[in-house]
């Protein structure tokens, strides 16, 4: 198990020098609590006073709004657009491109009134799109999962294994810390911000290094959200293809479900088992990196060897959600037969609103100071390193899924 984080620290300087920033801010605030929870996160439940919940509702209440929002515009942008010159736009643009506009826009007014840091607590992305990608999975037959699981497994440890390795080289190439650059290679080869959230923990690295590889994630994601699937397109890569390389290449797996909802329903379903795959992985790699920091690195003789409970520990549960709700709704369907439909509709309904808010809580979520402060030396490697996911990506899921059908 990886030694409790180190104690916060909370910088008094002006500002981080050129040099100092170019591995990480060093200005930021502070680094964890004493019982490891990150400095900057809500306070325990127990010493959250009246104001902060109440903010936190005022919170809730935008993200929302501006979910309700993108469902209004969803439904009713391609009846307003019907025989004007933008009607086809119109119909294509889907929910993920409006929630996510609408997050940004969202994100500058409560930055311009002072009001982003106090209702924060409300921008649950984690939660939404896990909760989200588990209703996902009960519109997906198992059938679909076993069959795709063989190739995804490939996929992923050859993809984790080259983008990571490449990644580290790269960064130390660049001089950067030996912390920054564990978070670094776990987010842009396994899946973004939560690998980096296991990264920093096992490292032991230091809160504003987590922020802004979180920071980098983001800003990279955006643009992929809608490249990716039209360059799927413009390549002509089949539902299959056009999935397994969305799923491996984009690091959060919000954005992948956003990417893959506009490349189109079979697409999405691929998408999701081969990111859940690489999100399975994540524990192995977090304990990989508990074990080289705290054996190699740090070289600290009284830091224990991390065991299977730490494996277990750092799994991303939500994956267990993903497979569960697969099995119950392919035993439902066979049960139900037709009957069943219409209650998969409304869990199908219920999926896109979960999704909606995770895709809202993104864009509020986006810190553009974080970039601004780190130096170009990690965005080039974050840069150079996601270009290079793209291709051996592409090339991998061209040949595990070349013929694959849904």
């Amino acid at each position: 198990m990886a030694a409790a984080p180190e104690p916060a620290v909370r910088s008094t300087a002006a500002g981080p020098s050129a040099a100092s920033t170019a591995d990480a801010p060093a200005a930021a605030t502070s680094v964890d609590r004493p019982d490891g929870t990150p400095a900057d996160a809500p306070p325990p439940a127990d010493l959250r006073s009246g104001a902060f919940w109440a903010w936190t509702a005022v919170g809730l209440l935008v993200v929302l709004g501006l979910a309700a929002l993108t469902r209004y515009l969803e439904q009713n942008v391609p009846v307003w657009a019907e025989g004007s010159a933008i009607e086809e736009v119109a119909a294509a643009i889907e929910y993920p491109v409006y929630a996510i506009l609408l997050g940004l826009l969202g994100n500058l007014v409560v930055t311009v009134t002072g009001l982003r840091d106090r209702i924060s607590a409300a921008f649950r992305t984690e939660f939404f799109i896990k909760t989200g990608l588990v209703l996902l999975g009960a519109s997906i037959n198992l059938a679909v999962i076993a069959s795709a699981a063989g190739p995804a497994i490939a996929q992923a440890l050859l993809l984790i294994s080259g983008v990571f390795l490449f990644t580290w080289w790269l960064a130390g190439r660049f001089g950067l810390d030996d912390k920054l650059r564990a978070l670094l290679a776990s987010a842009v080869s396994i899946c973004g911000v939560s690998a980096a959230i296991a990264a920093a923990g096992a490292v032991r690295a230091r809160r504003e290094q987590l922020a802004y590889t979180a920071s980098l994630v983001i800003a990279f994601a955006l643009p992929s959200i809608f490249l990716l699937p039209w360059l799927a397109d413009v390549l002509g890569l089949s539902d299959a293809v056009a999935g397994a390389w969305i799923g491996g290449n984009i690091d959060t797996t919000a954005a992948v479900t956003a990417a893959g909802a506009l490349a189109g329903e079979d697409a999405l379903q691929i998408a999701s088992i081969v990111k859940v795959t690489q999100n399975a992985l994540m524990g192995v790699v977090a304990v990989a990196l508990t074990a080289y920091f705290a054996l190699r690195v740090e070289r600290r003789p009284d830091t224990p060897r991390p065991g299977l409970g730490e494996l277990w520990r750092r799994f991303p549960k939500f994956v267990l959600g993903f497979v569960a709700a697969s099995v119950i709704a392919t035993w439902y369907l066979d049960v139900a037969g037709a009957d069943g439909k219409a209650t998969m509709a409304i869990v199908t309904d219920l999926r896109v609103w979960f999704l909606i808010l995770a895709f809202v809580s993104i864009g509020l979520e986006v810190r553009v100071s974080s970039l601004r402060e780190a130096g170009w030396r990690p965005v080039t490697v974050f840069g150079a390193a996601t270009v290079f996911n793209l291709v051996l990506a592409l090339g991998l899921a061209s040949v595990l899924f070349h013929g694959f059908t849904v």
